[in-house]
């Protein structure tokens, strides 16, 4: 907690200053671009990859970037996506997984989660995409088996998604965009999936013509 507390007192007299016009901006409300809903692992700095500032990212985290599909009862993901996308009108939502996932490890083996019952009920919302991994990779080792989980994951929350009214309702007007990442905690590599072409390839390649509109925008 020390380290926190410095980290406070080191904001309040150094970083807030040299952005005070940007957060006093951000007083008066926010317009973030996007619902980014990833993982709660620790290891995950959503700003650091996406190097975004504050008041760009509407952030939702919980075990294994889960989005469970939409039903008459009220959770905090489905209050969350409600918010940002009705009341926010967010241009875009991203859900994404990453390496190293101690929740997918989980929904690979659920009989090693009897002392935790809640985390072994939550990951049930993956059990879709741990059957497909079962079902295709069944000559992969283990390694590739996991790397097809973590995509297979994200494209079914992406379908879970769907389901929310707010959602499809989005999504049938035509200005509402998913997206589905998976992010390499060890190279920093990130990688984004395509629905057309039905597979996942470097963000750089999938939004190569968006990132170079971007460049030019910047100079």
């Amino acid at each position: 907690m020390p380290k926190f507390a410095a980290g406070v007192v080191k904001f309040q007299s150094e970083v807030f200053p040299q952005k005070r016009e940007l957060f006093e901006h951000l007083s008066l409300g926010q317009a973030p671009e996007a619902l980014f809903i990833t993982c709660s692992d620790s290891r995950i700095e959503t700003a650091m990859i996406t190097q975004t500032e504050p008041g760009e990212l509407f952030i939702c985290r919980n075990a294994g970037n889960i989005v469970p599909p939409h039903t008459s009862h009220t959770g905090g993901m489905t209050a969350s996506i409600e918010f940002a996308v009705a009341a926010l009108n967010v241009p875009h939502i991203v859900v994404c997984g990453h390496t190293e996932c101690g929740a997918m490890k989980g929904a690979m083996a659920p009989e090693g989660l009897d002392a935790l019952p809640h985390v072994r009920e939550w990951l049930g919302y993956s059990k879709a995409a741990v059957d497909i991994v079962n079902e295709l990779g069944r000559e992969l080792n283990d390694t590739e088996r996991m790397a097809l989980l973590l995509q297979q994951n994200v494209v079914l929350q992406l379908q879970h998604l769907k389901t929310h009214p707010t959602v499809a309702m989005r999504l049938a007007k035509g200005d509402l965009q998913l997206h589905g990442w998976v992010y390499d905690i060890r190279t920093g590599d990130v990688s984004a999936y395509d629905e057309k072409a039905d597979q996942f390839s470097p963000v750089s390649e999938r939004y190569a013509a968006e990132v170079a509109k971007h460049a030019l925008g910047d100079c």
